[in-house]
């Protein structure tokens, strides 16, 4: 696999063969001399976290506008985490010469050290002036040991984002879909942030595997599979199977409401309901790769938690009498689900998997 210093290389060698060609009357100048391209990404491990965003250089132009510079590659999961209606931009940086490794299809890339992912949040038709306003910007860097998480909350003017893993609030009323929404939205503290990322005692990312990258997304120079858009930069070693077993949207009202509701379940409760995760003790298993089986989504599975009135975590045809809606569908701390990153309710959800568990006629012992 070419990489990317040597895929640039080889083509400056290319112009230089050519010109190597000219005869006495066209000698080769400096004016014939080809820059390697080097992205302007700044990183030094031992000083990581920067204090300030702006600081890593990741973006051109105005901070805010989000526009990444060279080596800093944009990407988005087929089904999205649902944060309270935030938006999200995601973007990948590796260092030069570095190459990640596909594992499986369930499975996160495997990332060599130095990489960085970003992860911004916003809001648009933001009240009462009706405007975007960016909320925080995530970044998890790959070291020798583990991953380590830095957030940047950003100032009112949208002009910088500072430092802080100590977890605060911040209020937002916004429009989603013309109809007026309000959360106190949750910046989250580096406990927070190691509950979610979990893996034994290691943190992971979440949504960074082929099942949610297989899918085409919008570049500057075109719509390209993200996977391959990967392999093209020389980020990913092109050993990628011919198939992938892919997740998909689940807002996609096309496609069967069993794989919609496995998909929103994959990327929003996976990764606390894994081994080693933060909820393993739980008798469900949420993974994709997993959940083709009923049982493991919680189908006629007694709950572990009393809540009164529930039968099973979920239970076929009766949708309140199952635990799974009941977490879903309450902003109460100590029932609802996911435990972090959601203060309202996600309504949309709640009627999917509401429409998927009235519809089920599997028979309980």
């Amino acid at each position: 696999m070419i990489t990317k210093l040597t895929k640039i290389a080889s083509i400056a060698l290319l112009f230089a063969m050519l010109f190597s060609c000219s005869d006495d009357e066209n000698p080769v100048t400096d004016d014939d001399y080809v820059p390697i391209p080097v992205s302007p990404v700044v990183l030094d491990m031992d000083a990581f976290p920067f204090d300030t965003l702006s600081e890593y250089n990741f973006f051109e132009g105005e901070i805010k506008d989000q526009e990444p510079v060279l080596g800093v590659i944009p990407y988005k999961p087929i089904s999205n985490l649902f944060t309270d209606y935030a938006k999200k931009k995601r973007f990948v940086w590796m260092p030069s010469d570095v190459q990640a490794t596909y594992v499986a299809d369930n499975e996160l890339i495997e990332f060599p050290v130095g990489t960085l992912l970003i992860k911004t949040f916003y809001y648009n038709n933001v009240q009462p002036a009706n405007n975007t306003r960016i909320i925080e910007t995530r970044l998890m860097l790959k070291k020798a040991d583990d991953w380590y998480f830095a957030d940047y909350v950003w100032n009112d003017e949208q002009t910088e984002a500072t430092f802080s893993l100590t977890g605060s609030f911040t209020n937002v009323d916004f429009l989603e879909n013309g109809v007026a929404k309000s959360t106190n939205y949750r910046i989250p503290s580096s406990v927070e942030c190691f509950t979610c990322h979990k893996q034994g005692t290691n943190s992971v990312p979440i949504g960074v595997k082929p099942q949610n990258l297989n899918s085409l997304f919008g570049y500057t120079d075109g719509s390209q599979n993200q996977l391959q858009k990967l392999v093209d930069e020389g980020y990913l070693e092109d050993n990628l199977p011919t198939t992938i077993n892919t997740v998909v949207d689940w807002s996609d009202a096309t496609q069967p409401i069993d794989l919609r509701v496995r998909s929103y379940i994959d990327i929003n409760c996976a990764h606390c309901h894994s081994e080693l995760s933060h909820c393993d003790y739980r008798p469900v298993r949420f993974a994709f790769d997993e959940s083709a089986d009923e049982t493991n989504l919680g189908v006629c599975v007694d709950p572990d938690t009393e809540i009164v009135g529930m039968v099973n975590i979920v239970t076929p045809s009766l949708k309140e009498r199952s635990v799974m809606y009941y977490r879903i569908n309450t902003t109460a701390e100590e029932f609802r689900m996911p435990l972090l990153g959601r203060t309202i309710i996600h309504e949309e959800a709640v009627t999917l998997i509401g429409q998927w568990i009235d519809g089920l006629t599997t028979e309980c012992d």
